[in-house]
């Protein structure tokens, strides 16, 4: 997938994560950052050297790859010693340097193994032991814990965290993962067709999406198409629903709003909806509904309400007392609602 107009800083020790679906241009950009793929116009800089021109091995970074790429013929030692060797260190220093990120990644003593011998969690050590022995300048990674199972993937990632910022490295990450990218990332650029669309802090990009395809990506947003009612002067602005004519009121800056009586999204997540079984309550953005489903989930329930016909989700913690065709009121923090827009 090609990359367009796309422009992005990336902070000395940030980790910093790619997001987006399969193709969307994310490890297009991780293979120009480790010139491997040269771009057709811009350049990239580091540290205000212009990199654009200069091969992978003379850029100092290092990468691990979502296969891991170890060499099957070689041992440990030498997978991890490989880019050593390649830049002619001393062999007591490649000893050292060996030796030193294999007690990083948790396995010391393994020098000798074969690299076939080990487990998928274990080679994935491995790869990431050998992009760090060189010290790099930068430690770039492309799903590198795609194919390992749940319990491994969310163990390692925390490790690997945990790696990074105990080297104070810059780190780049590439991930089809929410989840992934949250629990790893300072900061998260989401991207889809080739181009980023929002860049921030991963509460940020949860919490506030700018929009309806980054809400719609990063999942299990109430999407609501509303039309608004009030001038571009007022703040907080009333928005009225397409679906059950519930009025709602939002607060707005005038450059995040729709023209006057045209349709928008608004988003809110399901967390934030607040339910009460008492009915007819009054309040801003406090609607009457009903209870039209209720799903366990483990750790939270989810609730499906209809609202005079706006259709809506909640998640619960431990809804108590509340049963399908109960009666009840649910309200919406005007704060968690977020205006959409459909720019890409």
């Amino acid at each position: 997938m090609a990359v367009a107009d796309l422009s992005l800083d990336i902070e000395r020790k940030e980790f910093f994560g790619l997001l987006g679906p399969s193709g969307c241009g994310k490890t297009t950009t991780l293979r120009l950052l480790a010139g491997l793929e040269t771009p057709d116009t811009g350049r990239i800089e580091f540290d205000g050297r212009d990199l654009t021109a200069l091969s992978p091995e003379r850029r100092g970074f290092g990468m691990v790859f979502q296969n891991y790429a170890l060499f099957p013929h070689l041992n440990v030692f030498e997978n991890v010693a490989f880019g050593l060797r390649a830049r002619k260190r001393p062999k007591t220093e490649i000893a050292e340097r060996v030796a030193n990120a294999l007690a990083l990644v948790q396995l010391p003593g393994f020098e000798r193994r074969p690299v076939t011998e080990l487990s998928g969690g274990q080679q994935q050590r491995v790869a990431i032991a050998r992009a760090i022995s060189i010290e790099p300048a930068l430690l770039l990674f492309d799903e590198p814990l795609s194919n390992l199972d749940v319990a491994l993937r969310e163990e390692t990632r925390g490790e690997l965290r945990e790696l990074v910022t105990k080297l104070e490295l810059t780190a780049v990450y590439v991930t089809h993962d929410q989840e992934e990218a949250f629990a790893l990332c300072d900061r998260i650029s989401v991207m889809s067709a080739g181009r980023i669309l929002q860049t921030g802090a991963p509460r940020e990009l949860y919490e506030h999406p700018q929009l309806l395809s980054v809400a719609r990506f990063l999942g299990r947003n109430n999407l609501i198409l509303a039309r608004r009612l009030t001038s571009s002067d007022e703040s907080p602005a009333k928005f009225k629903t397409i679906d059950g004519g519930q009025t709602l009121t939002v607060p707005a800056e005038r450059g995040q709003l729709a023209p006057i009586n045209q349709n928008c999204m608004l988003s809110i997540r399901p967390e934030h909806l607040v339910i009460s079984k008492e009915a007819s309550i009054e309040g801003e953005n406090v609607l009457n509904a009903t209870v039209r489903e209720i799903n366990f989930e483990g750790a939270t329930t989810s609730v499906h309400l209809d609202a005079g016909g706006l259709m809506l989700e909640a998640l619960q913690l431990s809804p108590d007392g509340i049963s399908v065709n109960d009666s009840c009121t649910v309200w919406l923090p005007r704060d968690r609602i977020n205006i959409l827009g459909t720019k890409e």
